[in-house]
């Protein structure tokens, strides 16, 4: 019987890498805001009650917050596209240098996963 890493392309270690990379990233994000915290004094309610999330009197702070918070409310969706495009799709264009687009690459991660599931559906 195959084992699941059997089944997967080889070069689906490089998604692997994709999303070790990305939680590296989602976690500087997340020592920014604690950072941006002890810098303008955002401070915390208490151990018990949730953290103050947006700052009256800094601005700069309720960015590198709001980056964050907006970062994490897609990254569910960025895994689930990226670890199921990426069975059929594991490595990158070679063209695709020119920029980043983020909602575009998320549509064509959608677009790999539409792609998949009728490849297993035996549609394609």
């Amino acid at each position: 019987m195959a084992s699941l890493l059997d089944m997967l392309p080889p070069d689906f270690g490089l998604v692997v890498l994709v999303l070790i990379a990305s939680i590296f990233v989602v976690q500087w994000m997340a020592f920014q805001v604690g950072r941006a915290r002890r810098k303008f004094g955002i401070k915390l309610l208490s151990v018990f009650q949730y953290p103050t999330m947006y700052s009256d009197k800094e601005p700069l702070f309720n960015c590198i917050q709001r980056a964050h918070q907006n970062t994490l409310e897609g990254y569910p969706v960025f895994l689930v596209l990226l670890l199921l495009g990426g069975i059929q799709y594991p490595v990158k264009p070679k063209n695709r240098n020119r920029g980043a687009f983020g909602y575009l690459a998320l549509l064509t991660l959608l677009g790999c996963n539409i792609s998949l599931a009728l490849t297993l559906l035996g549609y394609i």
